[in-house]
């Protein structure tokens, strides 16, 4: 079992920037990728971001590329998601999630809670 624990979600008015945080516990040495997702009511959660756990090869969706970056510290079985130039568009809960590479939900095993992310001024 994987447990992950999400941090860093708020308000923050358009243009801004926030920092969020996935800490992973139990047997992460089994997972091959840290991916982040989102969901807003009534929609599919959608693909955001991803890293690979030995290679640190990244993966963004289209919407976020150039203004997020996905990044880990290993030693702190730690991965983080910055997001500069938010948009209200960028409004949803975020999700981290861990398993083998794949851009849709379904494909990762373990998920945290969410942390809500709204971008409003």
């Amino acid at each position: 079992q994987v447990q992950l624990v999400e941090s860093g979600g708020g308000r923050v008015e358009p243009g801004g920037s926030l920092r969020l945080s996935c800490v992973a516990s139990g047997r992460t040495f089994g997972t091959l990728v840290m991916a982040w997702f989102r969901q807003v009511p009534g929609k599919e959660r959608e693909f955001v971001s991803a890293i690979h756990w030995q290679d640190f090869n990244t993966y963004y969706s289209d919407s976020v590329k150039g203004r997020f970056t996905t990044s880990r510290d290993n030693a702190k079985n730690t991965v983080y998601l910055q997001m500069n130039r938010l948009q209200p568009e960028d409004t949803a809960v975020y999700y981290c999630a861990a398993g083998p590479l794949g851009y849709y939900a379904a494909e990762y095993d373990y998920w945290g809670k969410g942390t809500q992310v709204t971008v409003s001024s």
